[in-house]
């Protein structure tokens, strides 16, 4: 028979009260997590709120608060890759496009030039010159099943889920976008890839799906070309371009150089329509 370890009791006092210290501090931490954790995303919410907000009020006449409302109404709660494109006809309607016959310009793999010219010249106006899309341009942000918190980090990526967040939000944008196109439009598109135009695109896939005859009368093509051009304005995508156009629309299609885009963009006394 073993001996049995006597323990003052002294001693056993003082193990319980350092399992009791040890469980103490632990609880606190847990504790100091979670408080954390949420101030954390409080905060996120709070500053995507505010830069929400700081952007839209940059645009007079609308009511902020309310298209903040609408936009939370589409994704919070839910699933990040169950936001289908749908769930945004709210915002879009709180902020709907307005046309601006003749001066819209589409883009397609040529955003810095198409934005460092529209910045400069008030020649045309892109979809990120319009209030829903300066205010989300940059921007991410999802909800999650059973939260009421708006995420801006751990959302899935533009192609880890076809009805994503953001890619549902710039999807709908694009169409609305499209659908008050009227006049004379105009599209850059690049003349540095073998395929300027592409049918996966957005431009390709929703936007020139949603043009319409006789709002619009024409598409006028600028090829933005460069030293590494690589195609032209016969190219065989172009040509599907002009097979996607509803009939009555006419099409046109110019080589540009980004020299010569720069060169006007950077010339406030060159009239718009000698830029090309």
């Amino acid at each position: 028979m073993q001996p049995v370890e006597y323990r003052p009791p002294e001693k056993r006092q003082m193990r319980r009260c350092r399992v009791f210290t040890v469980g103490a501090v632990l609880l606190m931490i847990v504790v100091v997590i979670a408080v954390v954790l949420g101030l954390t995303l409080s905060q996120k919410t709070d500053q995507l709120k505010t830069t929400f907000i700081a952007r839209c009020e940059a645009f007079k006449g609308y009511d902020c608060q309310k298209i903040w409302d609408a936009f939370e109404q589409a994704y919070v709660g839910r699933d990040p890759c169950k936001v289908p494109m749908e769930a945004y006809d709210p915002l879009i309607a709180a902020a709907p496009f307005k046309p601006a016959c003749n001066r819209m310009m589409f883009w397609s793999k040529t955003r810095d030039v198409v934005h460092d010219f529209t910045e400069k010249r008030d020649c045309f106006l892109t979809l990120e010159d319009y209030l829903l899309g300066s205010v989300m341009n940059g921007l991410t942000w999802c909800g999650k099943e059973g939260s009421s918190e708006t995420f801006t980090t751990g959302c899935p990526g533009w192609t880890d889920c076809e009805n994503n967040t953001v890619r549902s939000f710039w999807n709908k944008a694009s169409a609305a976008f499209a659908e008050v196109a009227c006049g004379d439009v105009t599209a850059m598109l690049s003349g540095s890839i073998d395929t300027p135009f592409s049918p996966l695109s957005i431009f390709g896939s929703i936007e020139v799906k949603r043009f319409n005859s006789p709002r619009m009368r024409s598409l006028n093509v600028v090829l933005v070309t460069q030293k590494n051009t690589v195609t032209n304005c016969t190219n065989a995508s172009l040509k599907d371009l002009q097979k996607e156009l509803s009939e009555g629309i006419k099409y046109n299609c110019k080589e540009v150089s980004e020299a010569q885009i720069q060169e006007c963009s950077s010339n406030p006394e060159k009239p718009c329509g000698s830029c090309w």
